[in-house]
Protein backbone atom coordinates (compact mmCIF):
# COMPACT_ATOMS: atom_id res chain seq x y z
CA UNK A 1 0.00 0.00 0.00
CA UNK A 2 1.51 3.16 -0.83
CA UNK A 3 1.22 6.61 0.71
CA UNK A 4 -1.84 8.09 -0.90
CA UNK A 5 -3.69 4.82 -0.62
CA UNK A 6 -3.36 5.28 3.24
CA UNK A 7 -4.21 8.35 3.21
CA UNK A 8 -7.46 7.74 1.27
CA UNK A 9 -8.46 5.07 3.88
CA UNK A 10 -7.83 6.70 7.09
CA UNK A 11 -9.81 9.45 5.55
CA UNK A 12 -12.77 7.29 5.16
CA UNK A 13 -12.30 6.40 8.47
CA UNK A 14 -13.97 9.71 9.78
CA UNK A 15 -16.49 12.42 9.26
CA UNK A 16 -15.01 16.17 9.37
CA UNK A 17 -17.42 17.68 12.88
CA UNK A 18 -18.92 20.31 10.57
CA UNK A 19 -20.11 18.00 7.71
CA UNK A 20 -21.66 15.22 10.64
CA UNK A 21 -25.46 16.02 10.34
CA UNK A 22 -25.94 12.70 12.15
CA UNK A 23 -23.90 13.34 15.46
CA UNK A 24 -25.35 17.55 15.30
CA UNK A 25 -29.31 16.11 15.14
CA UNK A 26 -28.82 13.32 17.73
CA UNK A 27 -29.73 13.39 21.53
CA UNK A 28 -26.26 13.79 22.50
CA UNK A 29 -25.79 17.17 21.21
CA UNK A 30 -29.00 18.71 21.39
CA UNK A 31 -27.38 21.00 24.32
CA UNK A 32 -24.87 22.53 21.31
CA UNK A 33 -28.15 23.14 19.23
CA UNK A 34 -29.59 24.77 22.23
CA UNK A 35 -26.85 27.08 22.37
CA UNK A 36 -26.50 27.92 18.96
CA UNK A 37 -30.24 28.55 18.64
CA UNK A 38 -30.19 31.07 21.23
CA UNK A 39 -26.69 32.65 19.75
CA UNK A 40 -27.59 33.42 16.18
CA UNK A 41 -30.50 35.75 17.39
CA UNK A 42 -28.72 37.07 20.15
CA UNK A 43 -25.76 38.32 18.42
CA UNK A 44 -27.58 39.65 15.23
CA UNK A 45 -29.59 41.87 17.58
CA UNK A 46 -26.62 43.14 19.35
CA UNK A 47 -25.01 43.84 15.84
CA UNK A 48 -28.39 46.07 15.24
CA UNK A 49 -28.38 47.77 17.57
CA UNK A 50 -31.68 46.32 19.11
CA UNK A 51 -31.72 47.16 22.97
CA UNK A 52 -35.24 46.47 23.88
CA UNK A 53 -38.17 45.01 21.89
CA UNK A 54 -42.29 45.86 22.45
CA UNK A 55 -43.24 42.40 22.04
CA UNK A 56 -46.76 42.19 19.86
CA UNK A 57 -48.67 38.24 20.07
CA UNK A 58 -52.16 37.54 18.36
CA UNK A 59 -53.56 34.87 16.01
CA UNK A 60 -51.91 33.69 12.77
CA UNK A 61 -55.20 33.61 11.35
CA UNK A 62 -56.18 37.13 10.95
CA UNK A 63 -57.02 38.11 7.60
CA UNK A 64 -56.01 41.89 6.48
CA UNK A 65 -59.39 43.32 6.23
CA UNK A 66 -60.00 42.24 10.17
CA UNK A 67 -60.17 45.35 12.40
CA UNK A 68 -57.37 44.23 14.74
CA UNK A 69 -55.14 42.99 11.75
CA UNK A 70 -55.79 47.11 10.92
CA UNK A 71 -55.27 47.68 14.80
CA UNK A 72 -52.07 45.74 15.20
CA UNK A 73 -50.94 47.62 12.30
CA UNK A 74 -51.21 50.74 13.50
CA UNK A 75 -49.71 49.81 16.29
CA UNK A 76 -46.28 48.46 14.85
CA UNK A 77 -46.62 51.98 13.26
CA UNK A 78 -46.48 53.82 16.72
CA UNK A 79 -43.39 52.12 18.02
CA UNK A 80 -41.69 52.30 14.68
CA UNK A 81 -42.36 56.25 14.85
CA UNK A 82 -41.18 56.37 18.51
CA UNK A 83 -37.68 57.21 20.17
CA UNK A 84 -35.53 58.95 18.12
CA UNK A 85 -37.41 58.10 15.13
CA UNK A 86 -37.64 55.24 12.18
CA UNK A 87 -33.95 54.56 12.61
CA UNK A 88 -33.37 54.59 16.41
CA UNK A 89 -33.72 50.90 16.60
CA UNK A 90 -33.35 50.82 20.52
CA UNK A 91 -37.20 49.71 21.38
CA UNK A 92 -38.07 47.53 18.05
CA UNK A 93 -41.42 46.29 17.33
CA UNK A 94 -40.68 42.13 17.93
CA UNK A 95 -42.88 39.42 16.85
CA UNK A 96 -43.37 35.75 16.41
CA UNK A 97 -42.45 36.97 12.35
CA UNK A 98 -45.53 34.65 11.20
CA UNK A 99 -48.78 36.03 9.20
CA UNK A 100 -51.99 37.31 11.04
CA UNK A 101 -51.48 39.62 13.77
CA UNK A 102 -47.47 39.19 13.08
CA UNK A 103 -47.90 40.39 9.73
CA UNK A 104 -49.60 43.49 10.72
CA UNK A 105 -47.16 44.70 13.61
CA UNK A 106 -44.57 44.27 11.60
CA UNK A 107 -46.32 45.79 8.36
CA UNK A 108 -47.00 48.81 10.48
CA UNK A 109 -42.94 49.37 11.33
CA UNK A 110 -42.36 48.84 8.16
CA UNK A 111 -44.52 51.63 7.01
CA UNK A 112 -42.70 54.43 8.47
CA UNK A 113 -39.44 52.84 7.27
CA UNK A 114 -38.58 51.40 10.98
CA UNK A 115 -36.85 48.09 11.61
CA UNK A 116 -38.77 45.12 12.93
CA UNK A 117 -38.56 41.69 14.40
CA UNK A 118 -39.54 38.18 13.82
CA UNK A 119 -38.92 35.23 15.37
CA UNK A 120 -40.01 32.40 13.42
CA UNK A 121 -40.95 28.98 14.38
CA UNK A 122 -41.68 25.34 12.31
CA UNK A 123 -44.92 24.17 12.28
CA UNK A 124 -47.36 22.25 10.90
CA UNK A 125 -49.28 24.86 9.78
CA UNK A 126 -49.79 28.86 9.17
CA UNK A 127 -46.42 29.95 9.91
CA UNK A 128 -43.95 31.28 7.05
CA UNK A 129 -42.04 34.50 7.70
CA UNK A 130 -43.65 37.72 6.25
CA UNK A 131 -42.58 39.64 4.09
CA UNK A 132 -42.43 42.95 6.29
CA UNK A 133 -39.81 41.34 8.87
CA UNK A 134 -36.78 43.42 8.42
CA UNK A 135 -34.31 40.60 6.67
CA UNK A 136 -31.39 41.30 8.89
CA UNK A 137 -33.59 40.41 12.00
CA UNK A 138 -35.63 37.71 10.75
CA UNK A 139 -34.69 34.50 12.57
CA UNK A 140 -35.69 30.89 12.38
CA UNK A 141 -35.94 28.71 15.30
CA UNK A 142 -35.91 25.27 16.40
CA UNK A 143 -37.10 24.83 20.02
CA UNK A 144 -39.80 26.80 21.73
CA UNK A 145 -37.53 27.31 24.41
CA UNK A 146 -34.99 29.66 22.90
CA UNK A 147 -37.88 31.18 20.88
CA UNK A 148 -39.80 32.27 24.28
CA UNK A 149 -36.42 33.11 25.85
CA UNK A 150 -35.95 35.89 23.11
CA UNK A 151 -39.60 37.36 23.72
CA UNK A 152 -38.45 37.74 26.81
CA UNK A 153 -35.15 39.23 26.81
CA UNK A 154 -35.45 42.24 25.82
CA UNK A 155 -38.93 43.19 26.17
CA UNK A 156 -40.01 46.25 27.90
CA UNK A 157 -44.02 45.86 26.48
CA UNK A 158 -46.40 43.17 25.80
CA UNK A 159 -49.22 43.82 23.54
CA UNK A 160 -51.65 40.59 22.96
CA UNK A 161 -54.37 40.55 20.30
CA UNK A 162 -57.22 38.32 19.75
CA UNK A 163 -55.83 34.76 19.16
CA UNK A 164 -55.87 31.14 19.84
CA UNK A 165 -53.64 28.27 21.54
CA UNK A 166 -50.27 29.83 20.38
CA UNK A 167 -50.77 33.23 21.61
CA UNK A 168 -52.35 31.97 24.96
CA UNK A 169 -49.27 29.73 25.36
CA UNK A 170 -47.27 32.98 25.01
CA UNK A 171 -49.55 35.15 27.46
CA UNK A 172 -49.31 32.55 30.45
CA UNK A 173 -45.91 32.03 29.72
CA UNK A 174 -44.86 35.44 30.39
CA UNK A 175 -47.34 36.28 33.08
CA UNK A 176 -46.38 33.26 35.12
CA UNK A 177 -42.54 34.38 34.76
CA UNK A 178 -44.07 37.63 36.25
CA UNK A 179 -45.51 36.12 38.70
CA UNK A 180 -42.99 33.99 39.99
CA UNK A 181 -40.85 36.94 39.94
CA UNK A 182 -38.46 34.98 37.22
CA UNK A 183 -38.64 38.25 35.40
CA UNK A 184 -39.19 41.71 36.00
CA UNK A 185 -42.58 43.32 35.74
CA UNK A 186 -43.73 45.29 32.60
CA UNK A 187 -46.50 46.40 31.56
CA UNK A 188 -49.11 43.92 29.42
CA UNK A 189 -52.07 45.41 27.33
CA UNK A 190 -54.41 42.76 26.32
CA UNK A 191 -56.54 44.15 23.27
CA UNK A 192 -60.38 43.91 23.01
CA UNK A 193 -61.40 43.26 26.85
CA UNK A 194 -64.57 41.55 25.61
CA UNK A 195 -62.93 38.76 23.56
CA UNK A 196 -60.13 38.04 26.64
CA UNK A 197 -63.32 37.87 29.10
CA UNK A 198 -64.97 35.36 27.33
CA UNK A 199 -62.01 33.38 26.57
CA UNK A 200 -60.64 33.40 30.58
CA UNK A 201 -62.75 34.10 33.23
CA UNK A 202 -60.05 35.87 35.24
CA UNK A 203 -62.70 36.60 38.39
CA UNK A 204 -63.64 33.03 38.50
CA UNK A 205 -60.12 31.97 39.07
CA UNK A 206 -59.58 34.65 42.02
CA UNK A 207 -63.11 33.35 43.39
CA UNK A 208 -61.36 29.41 42.97
CA UNK A 209 -57.93 30.57 45.01
CA UNK A 210 -56.14 29.66 42.24
CA UNK A 211 -54.49 32.87 41.71
CA UNK A 212 -54.53 36.30 44.08
CA UNK A 213 -56.58 38.99 43.47
CA UNK A 214 -53.42 41.31 42.52
CA UNK A 215 -52.29 38.68 40.00
CA UNK A 216 -55.16 40.47 38.08
CA UNK A 217 -53.42 43.60 38.33
CA UNK A 218 -50.40 42.43 36.36
CA UNK A 219 -52.21 42.99 33.37
CA UNK A 220 -54.74 46.02 31.64
CA UNK A 221 -56.96 46.28 28.84
CA UNK A 222 -57.09 48.32 25.70
CA UNK A 223 -59.60 48.57 22.85
CA UNK A 224 -57.25 49.86 19.87
CA UNK A 225 -53.96 50.69 19.22
CA UNK A 226 -53.79 54.26 20.44
CA UNK A 227 -54.96 52.59 24.16
CA UNK A 228 -52.21 50.21 23.74
CA UNK A 229 -49.70 52.48 23.25
CA UNK A 230 -50.64 55.22 25.81
CA UNK A 231 -50.94 52.86 28.48
CA UNK A 232 -47.25 52.27 28.11
CA UNK A 233 -46.31 55.53 28.02
CA UNK A 234 -48.21 56.07 30.92
CA UNK A 235 -47.21 52.78 32.73
CA UNK A 236 -43.09 53.70 32.44
CA UNK A 237 -43.99 57.33 33.19
CA UNK A 238 -45.87 56.31 36.62
CA UNK A 239 -43.33 54.10 37.56
CA UNK A 240 -40.61 56.82 36.65
CA UNK A 241 -38.50 54.34 34.34
CA UNK A 242 -37.38 55.38 30.98
CA UNK A 243 -38.58 53.66 28.27
CA UNK A 244 -36.23 54.76 25.75
CA UNK A 245 -33.12 54.72 27.34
Amino acid sequence: MNKNEYVGLKQEKYTITQDDMDFFYSDEARSLRLQLDYLKAEDKMKKEGVNHSIVVFGSARTKEDDKYYKEARKFGRLVGESGKGPEDSHVTVMTGGGPGIMEAANRGAHDVGAKSIGLNIRLPHEQRPNPYVSPELSFHFYYFAMRKLHFMQRAKALVVFPGGFGTLDELFDILTLIQTEKSPLIPIVLVCKTYWNRVINFDFLVKENVINKEDIALFSYAEDADDAWNFILSWYKEKELALFK
